[in-house]
């Protein structure tokens, strides 16, 4: 059983970097399941539609997160009440629309996928307690009890948020990986009761960017020169990035994690 997680795809250059590479990946490696961060998806790189989201689900994506930007288009406030593969962070305040976690069925629909959605306290859009839910959520979601494997999408903006949070459900979720920087980190790894981690897997788009924006506009910005223009995504060859993970099938732990880079500027 591998389980492949990409971190959040940035516009049209991630979306067309996971249409010329995912279906062939999803061969080559075995892939059974497949979780894309989608929450910069559309064209302008801020949020997810309908559309952006649907081209992820034809490209192989069994699983769509998100993070801070979930509704920067409003249609996505409608969109992840009719479509319970999209999911936003869990611990958004009660009463928003759609979920932050669920069971999903493996591609050969063998096995029983848990998904959950986290993000973080720190510099980040106000949500509740982070660790009080995710307390509560694994309480609720018991790995071989009643699901087979289990995997955390943690949007956070900090290193040390996001490595507590880890060491958190360890042993008790298959993989644990940070998204919303942008940038991989080098610390793909399984921890000491068996989950597999990276503290952030980086995003799917152009990396001769700043995170994924036109880096000249974003140049201009940091140094305060009049008439910017609105920024935009990076519209060169796009990177995959993210980690593949092979699961033990008796514990639902993790028995190896590699990361992976594939295409573009950061071709590994």
């Amino acid at each position: 059983m591998k389980i492949l997680v990409l971190g959040d795809v940035m516009g049209p250059s991630g979306r067309i970097a996971l249409k010329k590479n995912l279906p062939n990946l999803i061969k080559s490696e075995e892939l059974n399941f497949v979780i894309i961060n989608g929450e910069n998806s559309a064209d302008d790189g801020l949020g997810i539609t309908k559309s952006t989201a649907e081209e992820l689900f034809n490209y192989g994506a069994d699983v769509i997160t998100s993070g801070n930007h979930v509704w920067d288009k409003k249609e996505a406030v409608d969109y992840i009440n009719i479509e319970s593969r999209l999911l936003r962070p869990a611990n958004l305040p009660e009463g928003s629309p759609g979920k932050g976690s669920g069971i999903f069925l493996s591609k050969n629909k063998k096995f029983k996928i848990g998904v959950i959605n986290l993000m973080g306290n720190v510099y980040m859009r106000k949500s509740d307690n982070v660790f009080q839910v995710a307390k509560n959520l694994k309480e609720k979601l018991l790995l071989k009890k009643n699901l087979d494997f289990l995997v955390v999408d943690f949007h956070g903006e900090i290193t040390s948020e996001k490595m507590a949070i880890g060491h958190f459900f360890d042993g008790s979720t298959t993989c644990v990986v940070g998204t919303h920087t942008h940038v991989p980190t080098a610390d793909t790894r399984i921890l000491e009761n068996g989950t597999a981690y990276q503290t952030d897997i980086g995003m799917c788009g152009d990396y001769d960017s700043v995170i994924g924006m036109n880096k000249n506009v974003s140049l201009k910005k940091f140094l305060k020169e009049k008439d910017i223009e609105k920024n935009f995504p990076a519209n060169g060859s796009g990177s995959l990035s993210g980690v593949i993970v092979e699961c033990d099938h008796n514990t639902g732990l993790a028995k190896k994690v590699k990361r992976l880079i594939l295409g573009g500027s950061l071709n590994q």
